[in-house]
């Protein structure tokens, strides 16, 4: 039993959505709007203020990607209502992001600064030349693309330095001590 998919998903009053009878899930809501195909063996169904995902057997396959619609349809719901947002914290002597246009400008240290292209649908915004906040509708490419610019200088554990989520825990280890 799918504890995930057999929760039911409400949908605010400014949110609309429409399934074609292909599991063509289309999502429109104030921030954005967000369409995905899922898979033709789940049913998805849209009553009043919520829609409900059933399975038609409990298959393997079925099971496995029964809980994973009914967290990207919720997920997509959240995403045109409110939106969602990763903020990152550049800490080292020099280090710094620069906003020029549709790139993100890094200065990590290397010989060369490296520049990141914004993806369609994400907002960048760098209040400090050492604060990041990504915002965008669509969870999977806001998280994919702060896990991009984290991984220009990932924080290491001597000093700290590097790149990390403003809430991330970095374990730090002793250096060298003298006899």
């Amino acid at each position: 039993m799918s504890r995930i998919g057999n929760k039911v998903i409400q949908v605010p009053a400014t949110v609309t959505v429409t399934v074609s009878p292909t599991n063509y899930v289309v999502v429109k809501g104030p921030k954005a709007q967000l369409e995905f195909q899922f898979n033709e063996r789940l049913g998805i169904k849209v009553e009043g203020s919520t829609v409900t995902v059933t399975r038609p057997n409990d298959e393997i396959f079925s099971r496995k990607i029964h809980g994973t619609t009914r967290a990207l349809i919720a997920n997509m719901v959240t995403g045109v209502s409110v939106g969602f947002k990763k903020q990152l914290e550049i800490r080292g002597v020099g280090y710094r992001a620069a906003l020029q246009g549709n790139t993100v400008n890094l200065s990590m240290g290397y010989s060369h600064p490296v520049d990141l292209e914004i993806p369609a649908g994400i907002t960048v915004t760098i209040p400090k030349n050492t604060d990041v906040i990504i915002e965008g509708a669509d969870k999977q490419a806001v998280g994919e693309f702060a896990a991009k610019i984290r991984s220009v200088r990932k924080p290491e554990p001597y000093l700290g330095k590097g790149i990390r989520y403003v809430d991330e825990y970095v374990p730090r280890k002793a250096g060298k001590t003298a006899k």
